[in-house]
């Protein structure tokens, strides 16, 4: 639905609201809902609102392992449902402060002599959000250390990091991140972290800090070892909606960034966004964007486009907060949904040379996010042509896309903040997490827990224990060569035929077995063997 320049102007005036306790404004103008839009949604929204109510209170909100969903009172510890929570919450923000502190004095240091770096290790939420975080607000003129980060199993992604400390480990502090000990990414880069400290003649434990469940493995292991330091993790906190907790704020105060400034906008956003009035909240507008534009099934994507490089980690981000939480199998009443919203995204004005030109021309299967920021540096303006910086060509760029787009029925939603801050980094998060609650209540899901990420990991154990027996067979016919299907049938393992063809690969290409080959002969017939 195309409208006429006066006719747009109109609707911007209508839809396009500010926000000044959160310094943001929301512009839904080019989103093409009808006039009565709201009005048949208002039914839903205060059904919506008293969930979101309930939560915050301490409700049961994921019933599959009776936990309460509270990092709304990560940010204001007074919500807490109990006292002992609230206590916890503020007793952890005080240790962190004074552990960062510490850090930066010297009072804590490594063998080396005062922290210059820091490794944090850890994936999923244990890493984006403070990778987020640390791209969007760190500066090295400011930063009190260099941060690095194991977030996968890839040992040569691992190398690359450690190249990078190559002579600094000695100052360098690592905090390892699981809530339970048990996630294998996690405990593979601490275990590869701890080869490379002592491989450089250095006690890992002496620069180690855990965050984790009171209790869990890494907790134990962390105690028996003598580490530097542990801090919580609460099982009332969701990975992706940990970041307010010391999985996000110690990798940030330790990085010398303000978290004050973080949490204090993610409440004052959370007071925003609590209100029963759609107009006057926006993470209900937003919510109620995905559902018009998605008709309720997340039919459509989402395309985040951030105007500005500090932001570019935000799509990534987001794509745990909302695809973990919403896409989902089964609904509350247990019928299958296959709910979802996907979440893509890259920065502005790179997407320009990259991917724009679908988005304008190709399959309208989206609807686009824009973020605007107003300020453009805090450095001196450079004018790049007369009376024009780089800055004007950016919220050029930013406009004639949202146009360009607008002009062949791309729909857009326009979030516009002043600047990249620590506030207003605590606004972003806390907006998107209450459009993901508010949403997951519409389409009447669970956001809260995440089956399909359990099956995954145990497929993943599965392969692992299969390879396992893969080499024990080779081990024990040692210098006997073997097929695949050979193989297959001597483990018992006849319906795992892929699996194993693809483990022996791997290994013979990193020379932990020996693979045969006759001229001409095909792959699946090869030969594998331990000499």
């Amino acid at each position: 639905m195309n409208r006429s320049k006066t006719e747009l102007w109109e609707r911007f005036q209508k839809y396009y609201t500010e926000y000044p306790s959160i310094n943001l404004a929301l512009d839904l103008s080019r989103m093409n809902f009808p006039d009565d839009f709201f009005t048949s949604m208002e039914g839903k929204m205060q059904k919506a609102f008293k969930d979101m109510a309930e939560l915050e209170r301490g409700a049961i909100a994921n019933p599959d392992e009776n936990r309460m969903v509270g990092h709304y009172w990560l940010r204001n510890p007074a919500l807490s449902p109990t006292s002992e929570i609230r206590k916890e919450i503020e007793d952890t923000i005080v240790a962190i402060k004074a552990f960062a502190e510490a850090v930066h004095t010297g009072k804590i240091r490594g063998e080396g002599g005062i922290f210059k770096n820091l490794l944090v290790i850890g994936i999923g939420g244990s890493a984006l959000g403070p990778q987020f975080v640390s791209r969007a607000l760190g500066h090295p003129k400011t930063d009190k250390v260099r941060v690095f980060f194991f977030d996968n199993t890839d040992p040569d992604g691992m190398d690359q990091v450690l190249a990078q400390l190559d002579g600094e480990l000695n100052q360098t502090i690592c905090l390892v991140i699981s809530k339970s000990g048990g996630t294998k990414e996690t405990r593979n880069g601490m275990l590869e972290a701890e080869y490379a400290y002592r491989a450089a003649k250095l006690a890992f434990a002496k620069h180690a800090v855990a965050i984790t469940g009171k209790g869990s493995e890494l907790d134990k292991f962390a105690k028996k070892n003598a580490w530097v330091a542990q801090f919580p993790m609460w099982d009332w906190v969701g990975g992706r909606t940990s970041e307010m907790s010391a999985v996000g704020l110690l990798p940030a105060a330790i990085q010398g960034i303000d978290i004050d400034g973080l949490t204090a906008g993610a409440k004052v956003c959370d007071e925003a966004t609590r209100t029963a009035s759609v107009h006057l909240n926006p993470a209900a507008k937003m919510a109620l964007m995905w559902y018009h534009s998605g008709n309720g099934n997340g039919s459509k994507s989402m395309v985040v486009l951030p105007y500005k490089d500090r932001l570019e980690m935000f799509s990534k981000y987001l794509q745990q907060l909302i695809m973990e939480s919403l896409g989902k199998e089964r609904n509350l009443n247990n019928q299958v949904v296959n709910q979802g919203l996907s979440v893509y995204g890259n920065k502005g004005a790179t997407d320009q040379h990259s991917y724009i030109q679908q988005l304008r021309d190709g399959i309208n299967n989206f609807f686009a996010v824009f973020i605007e920021v107003s300020n453009d540096r805090s450095n001196k303006a450079v004018f790049v042509e007369d009376g024009v910086t780089s800055g004007d060509f950016l919220i050029g760029f930013f406009l004639g896309t949202r146009e360009a787009l607008y002009e062949n029925g791309r729909e857009s939603i326009t979030i516009t903040m002043p600047k990249v801050s620590a506030f207003s980094v605590g606004v972003l998060i806390a907006l998107f997490e209450r459009s993901v609650g508010l949403y997951a209540s519409l389409i009447n899901i669970n956001a809260y827990h995440q089956p399909g990420v359990e099956s995954g990991k145990k497929a993943a154990q599965s392969v692992i224990d299969l390879q396992k027996k893969v080499i024990e067979f080779l081990q024990i016919n040692k210098c006997n060569e073997f097929t695949v299907n050979d193989i297959s049938l001597s483990i018992g393992a006849h319906e795992s035929l892929e699996s194993i063809f693809k483990i022996c690969r791997h290994l013979a290409a990193n020379g932990r077995i020996d693979l045969v080959t006759e001229e001409n002969e095909s792959l699946f017939t090869a030969k594998y063997c331990i000499r």
